[in-house]
Protein backbone atom coordinates (compact mmCIF):
# COMPACT_ATOMS: atom_id res chain seq x y z
CA UNK A 1 0.00 0.00 0.00
CA UNK A 2 1.51 3.49 -1.02
CA UNK A 3 1.72 5.79 1.79
CA UNK A 4 0.29 9.33 0.90
CA UNK A 5 1.52 11.77 3.81
CA UNK A 6 4.84 11.37 5.82
CA UNK A 7 4.12 9.52 9.38
CA UNK A 8 7.54 11.23 11.11
CA UNK A 9 6.48 14.36 9.54
CA UNK A 10 3.08 14.26 11.45
CA UNK A 11 4.01 12.87 14.59
CA UNK A 12 6.58 15.88 14.16
CA UNK A 13 3.62 18.68 13.94
CA UNK A 14 1.67 16.55 16.36
CA UNK A 15 4.35 17.25 18.97
CA UNK A 16 5.06 20.46 17.79
CA UNK A 17 1.50 21.54 17.83
CA UNK A 18 0.58 20.19 21.13
CA UNK A 19 2.92 21.65 23.21
CA UNK A 20 2.37 24.73 21.58
CA UNK A 21 -1.38 24.55 22.87
CA UNK A 22 -0.03 23.13 25.98
CA UNK A 23 1.85 26.33 26.71
CA UNK A 24 -0.80 28.87 25.75
CA UNK A 25 -3.73 26.72 27.53
CA UNK A 26 -1.40 26.75 30.92
CA UNK A 27 -0.81 30.60 30.53
CA UNK A 28 -4.69 31.37 30.06
CA UNK A 29 -5.53 28.96 32.79
CA UNK A 30 -3.04 30.88 35.26
CA UNK A 31 -4.63 34.18 34.39
CA UNK A 32 -8.06 32.54 34.82
CA UNK A 33 -7.38 31.13 37.62
CA UNK A 34 -5.70 34.18 39.96
CA UNK A 35 -8.22 36.53 38.07
CA UNK A 36 -11.52 34.48 38.47
CA UNK A 37 -14.30 37.54 38.38
CA UNK A 38 -12.73 39.10 35.68
CA UNK A 39 -12.43 36.32 33.74
CA UNK A 40 -16.55 35.56 34.67
CA UNK A 41 -17.56 38.97 33.90
CA UNK A 42 -15.20 39.25 30.22
CA UNK A 43 -17.01 35.57 29.30
CA UNK A 44 -20.72 37.00 30.06
CA UNK A 45 -19.52 40.52 28.23
CA UNK A 46 -17.95 38.38 25.66
CA UNK A 47 -21.41 36.27 24.77
CA UNK A 48 -23.60 39.34 25.61
CA UNK A 49 -21.43 41.46 22.50
CA UNK A 50 -21.36 38.06 20.14
CA UNK A 51 -24.97 38.12 20.45
CA UNK A 52 -26.06 41.50 20.11
CA UNK A 53 -23.62 41.60 17.01
CA UNK A 54 -25.38 38.33 15.76
CA UNK A 55 -28.86 40.11 15.92
CA UNK A 56 -27.40 42.58 13.95
CA UNK A 57 -25.82 41.12 10.95
CA UNK A 58 -29.64 38.86 11.55
CA UNK A 59 -31.83 42.53 11.47
CA UNK A 60 -29.74 43.58 8.53
CA UNK A 61 -30.57 40.56 6.76
CA UNK A 62 -34.64 40.73 7.21
CA UNK A 63 -33.68 44.41 6.02
CA UNK A 64 -32.00 43.57 2.81
CA UNK A 65 -34.57 40.68 2.03
CA UNK A 66 -37.57 42.96 2.17
CA UNK A 67 -39.28 40.55 4.57
CA UNK A 68 -42.39 42.66 6.22
CA UNK A 69 -43.55 39.33 8.40
CA UNK A 70 -43.01 40.27 11.80
CA UNK A 71 -41.74 36.34 12.50
CA UNK A 72 -38.55 36.98 10.61
CA UNK A 73 -37.63 39.47 13.08
CA UNK A 74 -38.37 37.39 15.93
CA UNK A 75 -34.65 35.86 15.93
CA UNK A 76 -32.75 39.17 15.76
CA UNK A 77 -34.97 40.37 18.59
CA UNK A 78 -34.12 37.68 20.41
CA UNK A 79 -30.64 38.03 19.52
CA UNK A 80 -30.20 41.49 20.70
CA UNK A 81 -32.33 41.31 23.58
CA UNK A 82 -30.38 38.66 25.14
CA UNK A 83 -27.08 40.01 24.37
CA UNK A 84 -28.58 43.30 26.23
CA UNK A 85 -29.59 41.43 29.26
CA UNK A 86 -26.09 40.33 29.59
CA UNK A 87 -24.76 43.27 28.74
CA UNK A 88 -26.81 45.01 31.44
CA UNK A 89 -26.73 42.10 34.13
CA UNK A 90 -23.53 40.39 33.93
CA UNK A 91 -24.10 38.75 37.06
CA UNK A 92 -27.76 36.81 36.07
CA UNK A 93 -25.65 36.19 32.81
CA UNK A 94 -22.81 34.36 34.55
CA UNK A 95 -25.53 31.88 36.93
CA UNK A 96 -26.50 31.13 33.40
CA UNK A 97 -23.28 30.64 31.86
CA UNK A 98 -22.78 28.20 35.22
CA UNK A 99 -25.32 26.12 34.01
CA UNK A 100 -23.44 25.87 30.67
CA UNK A 101 -20.24 25.21 32.32
CA UNK A 102 -21.71 22.27 34.34
CA UNK A 103 -22.41 20.89 30.82
CA UNK A 104 -19.19 21.62 29.75
CA UNK A 105 -17.29 19.80 32.28
CA UNK A 106 -19.46 16.90 31.54
CA UNK A 107 -18.34 16.72 28.12
CA UNK A 108 -14.65 17.49 29.11
CA UNK A 109 -14.69 15.06 31.33
CA UNK A 110 -15.70 12.34 29.09
CA UNK A 111 -13.73 13.75 25.88
CA UNK A 112 -10.88 13.52 28.40
CA UNK A 113 -10.72 10.29 29.45
CA UNK A 114 -11.95 8.91 25.79
CA UNK A 115 -8.16 11.13 24.20
CA UNK A 116 -6.55 9.21 26.93
CA UNK A 117 -7.58 6.00 25.74
CA UNK A 118 -7.18 6.41 22.06
CA UNK A 119 -3.22 7.79 23.32
CA UNK A 120 -3.06 4.71 25.77
CA UNK A 121 0.33 3.30 23.91
CA UNK A 122 2.01 7.13 24.97
CA UNK A 123 3.40 7.56 27.82
CA UNK A 124 1.15 10.88 28.90
CA UNK A 125 -2.31 8.76 28.50
CA UNK A 126 -2.88 9.08 31.95
CA UNK A 127 -2.91 12.59 32.35
CA UNK A 128 -5.37 12.61 29.84
CA UNK A 129 -7.69 10.46 31.86
CA UNK A 130 -6.59 12.48 35.47
CA UNK A 131 -7.89 15.28 33.03
CA UNK A 132 -11.41 13.97 32.29
CA UNK A 133 -11.67 12.93 35.86
CA UNK A 134 -11.12 16.70 37.63
CA UNK A 135 -13.37 18.02 34.48
CA UNK A 136 -15.98 15.44 35.93
CA UNK A 137 -15.33 17.01 39.92
CA UNK A 138 -15.41 20.36 38.54
CA UNK A 139 -19.31 19.80 37.78
CA UNK A 140 -20.02 18.15 40.86
CA UNK A 141 -18.26 20.97 42.76
CA UNK A 142 -20.36 23.55 40.82
CA UNK A 143 -23.28 22.53 41.17
CA UNK A 144 -22.95 22.29 44.64
CA UNK A 145 -22.96 26.13 45.29
CA UNK A 146 -24.73 27.11 42.10
CA UNK A 147 -25.78 30.23 41.80
CA UNK A 148 -24.08 31.90 44.31
CA UNK A 149 -20.92 31.14 43.84
CA UNK A 150 -21.25 31.45 40.61
CA UNK A 151 -19.48 34.58 40.03
CA UNK A 152 -15.97 33.37 40.93
CA UNK A 153 -16.17 30.15 40.34
CA UNK A 154 -17.16 30.14 36.45
CA UNK A 155 -13.66 32.16 36.50
CA UNK A 156 -11.89 29.97 38.68
CA UNK A 157 -12.89 26.24 36.77
CA UNK A 158 -12.41 27.85 33.77
CA UNK A 159 -8.99 28.32 34.86
CA UNK A 160 -8.17 25.06 36.54
CA UNK A 161 -10.04 23.25 33.43
CA UNK A 162 -7.38 25.08 30.50
CA UNK A 163 -4.00 24.58 33.32
CA UNK A 164 -4.82 20.83 33.37
CA UNK A 165 -5.43 20.74 30.16
CA UNK A 166 -2.30 22.84 29.25
CA UNK A 167 -0.50 20.45 31.33
CA UNK A 168 -1.95 17.31 29.65
CA UNK A 169 -1.10 18.58 26.00
CA UNK A 170 2.66 19.19 27.13
CA UNK A 171 3.15 15.95 28.43
CA UNK A 172 1.17 14.13 25.55
CA UNK A 173 3.23 16.06 23.10
CA UNK A 174 6.28 15.46 24.62
CA UNK A 175 5.84 11.94 24.98
CA UNK A 176 5.42 11.23 20.89
CA UNK A 177 8.73 10.26 19.79
CA UNK A 178 9.92 9.73 16.18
Amino acid sequence: MKQYFDTDELLKQFRLHSVIAGVLLLLAGIVAIFLPEITALALSYFIGWVLVIGGVISAYHVIQSYNTKWIAWFKPATLVLIGILLLVYPITGIAAVGLLLIIYFLLDGFAGIMFGLEFRPYRGWVWMITDGIISFLLAIIFLIGWPFSSVWLVGLFIGISLFVDGIAMLIIGMSVRK
